[in-house]
């Protein structure tokens, strides 16, 4: 499934959602440009699961990369994929908790999610021998599971339209976000079960923590942030902004 918008209006110009998706987008066409660099900045779960790699690369990138990684991304298809989710939950989120708190949930979520890898990561190393501990991880993923997880906290009752397979067609859907978000959740659970074990370089159990992450965060409502009733829930006429 691929969300294409949902039926909510922002309130606020999103502008740190913005900001996060030019980021994105400007790093990765560095990456293209070097790439080396998701060799040289990207986030390894052995810089904190060894100390002697730990000394070795020394701290300043060793706890850099967990911020550095999750702007950067490992093909057009993971940029494209994550941004788009980043596009259509991410504005709402912002417009609920304000700028500066749903910046600092955002890194929050992503440096947790890539913990929580780390530890899975190290508990698979019976089965890996150690060497998914050097496959470089990058992505916003974990993340964006956490601003998943605060829209889903906030405004499971709105509806998202996604474009769905049906067999060698697609077609549109309007789905319930809380459902669609469950649903991602389910495919993410699977995926990171059948990925165990396996250096995929894909950090698919990053995202179920970062999701956890989001309850507390997104529940209270920050100071000076206008209460849900005033978001402007359009769901009679399905009529959604872009």
């Amino acid at each position: 499934m691929i969300p294409l918008r949902d039926n909510i209006r922002s309130v606020h110009f999103p502008v740190v959602n913005i900001a996060i998706i030019a980021t994105c987008g400007a790093i990765f066409v560095y990456q293209l440009t070097a790439p080396a660099a998701i060799t040289q900045y990207a986030f390894r779960p052995v810089y904190l699961a060894s100390p002697s790699e730990f000394r070795e690369v020394g701290y300043q990138l060793a706890l850099g990369s967990l911020i550095l990684s999750i702007f950067m991304h490992g093909g057009l298809l993971h940029i494209g994929g994550n941004m788009l989710f980043l596009w259509v939950f991410g504005d709402n989120v912002e417009d609920r908790m304000g700028h500066l708190r749903y910046l600092v949930f955002y890194l929050l979520c992503g440096v947790l999610a890539s913990l929580a890898h780390t530890f899975i990561t190290l508990a698979s190393t019976p089965i890996t021998g150690g060497e998914a501990l050097t496959v470089p991880m990058v992505g916003a993923s974990g993340a964006i599971a956490g601003v998943l997880g605060a829209y889903y906290s906030l405004f499971k009752g709105a509806y998202v339209r996604a474009l769905v397979p049906l067999f060698f067609i697609f077609t549109t859907v309007d789905l319930p976000a809380g459902l669609f978000i469950i649903i991602w959740f389910i495919m993410q659970l699977f995926s990171g079960v059948t990925s165990l074990g396996v250096g995929t370089g894909i950090a698919f159990w990053a995202h179920i923590p970062g999701q956890d992450f989001r309850s507390s965060a997104a529940s209270a409502p920050a100071p000076g942030i206008r209460p849900a009733h005033r978001l402007m829930f359009i769901r009679a006429g399905r009529e959604y902004s872009l």
